[in-house]
């Protein structure tokens, strides 16, 4: 996501270069480029014509200091707008009540039911919550069964009323019994609605009512831009909603919504989703998005994905083997494990500062250690414990075992070799060592 917005401001950053200081002639064409490129990423005209008099406006009154380059001022400044028109900061969702309830709106295909899945993980794993899944989608044939199966796949139950076509009565009755089952969370499923289907939307104005919801939240397909936003205000006018969520962030997409939507309804983006995995969902951050969108990176977030996953008794383990030299082919490919968790390959790495724009057109597989766990599963116990002893007729028996060819072998080993002397000399100074602890190894 983001990827035209991101090149285009970056075009337009450049038009200042060389300049001295930041004047009406010397922005006018660079505020020209950022408003064009805003217009392109589908944001509404009012929006980025009041984002860039703002910049203007702000630009104009800043005293350059001798040690920073005014295009790198203008990226200051449009970076903390950018974050501004966003929300500036994170909003956490209301769960304080026992049992809290969450309404979750949105159009037809916009992803409720999976996001609904989502979230109901993500307050078990990363809150500690005892949540309960509502199947209130009582017109798609499919939704309930859907929700079946997201919720054996994280372990949480689904509270349906099988031939019940009233979605009221199914969601007070939810509460009822979340009560009495001891759940403290409640996300409630709604079915898909046209934001012109003035009966629908009656329905689920009819089930606010009923339930009171703590939070509601409004699923929007990032991928419709503007046509998002339009439908959030309509959505918010009747349900007065709590928060925003944007799905399906990892699509060809323009990244309008993300822009406009917090404008237009004043109302926060709580998550992004992104993929069918139930753990592909993040608390949305004004600051690290707005970074995101001009190149910076997001290192934070890629820091807490990698925490997440670590196991701090195993990492004090790793530490030492390192120290010691004792890095062997399992430790690595544990860490592979560890990697592969935290996410989707391409976007992990474009969280890395300047890495996302080199690698824009590359494809990378999800499946991309695919051929190292296969010649590192394809050696024996010995040789993963101990590395040096793998000679030719080793290798050349790993490379058939493995379906890779001898070269394929040699390069891995090689690799590893580097890995293992850079992650030596890390762990050989304080600081190296405390960077290590927090963060799986990345291999080559």
């Amino acid at each position: 996501m983001f990827e035209n917005l991101t090149e285009k401001l970056e075009h337009s950053f450049k038009l200042l270069k060389g300049e001295g200081y930041i004047s009406e002639i010397n922005i006018a064409e660079t505020l020209k480029e950022v408003r064009r490129a805003l217009l392109d990423a589908d944001v509404n005209y009012k929006i980025a014509k009041n984002f860039t008099d703002t910049i203007k406006e702000k630009a104009l009154g800043q005293n350059v200091l001798a040690s920073v380059k005014p295009g790198e001022m203008l990226i200051k400044i449009v970076h903390d707008e950018l974050a501004s028109l966003m929300g500036g900061e994170m909003e956490d969702i209301d769960i304080k009540h026992d049992p809290a309830v969450i309404l979750i709106s949105g159009l037809q295909g916009s992803g409720k039911t999976t996001f609904s899945g989502k979230l109901a993980s993500f307050l078990k794993s990363k809150k500690g919550r005892k949540p309960l899944l509502v199947a209130g989608d009582v017109y798609r044939p499919a939704a309930i069964e859907q929700l079946k199966i997201l919720g054996e796949q994280v372990d949480i139950p689904v509270y349906t009323e099988e031939g019940s076509l009233q979605p009221v009565k199914i969601a007070v009755s939810a509460i009822k019994y979340a009560r009495q089952q001891g759940y403290n969370i409640v996300i409630i499923d709604t079915a898909g609605r046209l934001a012109v289907d003035e009966k629908m939307m009656t329905e689920i104005a009819a089930i606010k009512k009923a339930v009171n919801p703590h939070e509601i939240l409004f699923v929007v397909d990032a991928m419709t831009g503007q046509d998002a936003v339009n439908t959030a205000k309509v959505f918010n006018d009747k349900l007065d909603f709590d928060g925003v969520v944007l799905t399906k962030m990892d699509g060809d997409t323009r990244g309008g919504a993300a822009l406009s939507v917090r404008t237009v309804v004043n109302k926060p983006i709580k998550f992004i989703s992104s993929g069918e995995k139930l753990d592909a969902i993040d608390v949305f951050h004004p600051e690290r998005m707005a970074d995101r969108i001009l190149g910076m990176g997001d290192i934070v977030t890629l820091v807490e994905r990698a925490q997440e996953q670590f196991d701090e008794h195993e990492s004090r383990k790793l530490h030492k083997k390192i120290a010691k030299n004792q890095f062997n082919f399992d430790d690595f490919i544990s860490q592979i494990q560890q990697i592969k968790k935290m996410g989707n390959l391409k976007e992990l790495a474009g969280m890395i500062p300047g890495v996302g724009k080199a690698m824009k057109n590359l494809d990378i597989d999800d499946d991309a250690f695919k051929g190292i766990e296969a010649i590192i599963k394809s050696m024996t116990p010995e040789e993963r414990e101990n590395p040096v002893i793998i000679n030719g007729s080793r290798r050349k028996r790993i490379a058939n075992g493995s379906g890779t060819s001898i070269q394929e072998v040699n390069r891995l080993i090689k690799q590893f070799d580097e890995t293992r002397k850079m992650m030596r000399m890390m762990t050989s100074g304080k600081k190296g060592g405390k960077m290590m602890k927090g963060m799986p190894m990345m291999p080559k």
